[in-house]
């Protein structure tokens, strides 16, 4: 099992500033982006969301406006006061492209990045 250190030491948190989205059905809630990484994302929002671990939700993450936009499910696994970490799973080929170029970027090496992508994929 692992833990949300283990997760941290396995795979790189971004700190990453982009118009972030959160749905749930007819809901959507517009929160800031604190981090994001292979394995998930944390959000901040201004006000409580009304959401419990274990929801799921569709996460879209606005890198270049509505033109680039990573879309993912989501599913909330913590939350403290307004921050809310939420564990990412079967991101489509489109958005894991890219994260795989927005997490290469940030890390600049090719040796981290490499890893990572082994843990992401050594998990599926």
């Amino acid at each position: 099992m692992t833990t949300p250190d283990t997760e941290r030491r396995r795979f790189t948190r971004i700190s990453f500033d982009a118009t972030t989205e959160l749905s749930r059905g007819s809901k959507t809630w517009e929160v800031t982006l604190v981090d994001i990484s292979f394995n998930g994302i944390l959000v901040r929002s201004e006000h409580p969301l009304p959401l419990s671990d274990g929801d799921e939700v569709e996460a879209a993450i606005h890198l270049l406006g509505d033109d680039v936009v990573i879309r993912t499910p989501a599913t909330l696994t913590h939350q403290r006061e307004n921050d809310y970490g939420f564990l990412i799973e079967n991101l489509d080929l489109d958005s894991l492209t890219l994260l795989r170029r927005l997490v290469e970027l940030n890390l600049g090496d090719e040796t981290l990045l490499e890893r990572e992508l082994d843990n992401l994929f050594d998990d599926s």
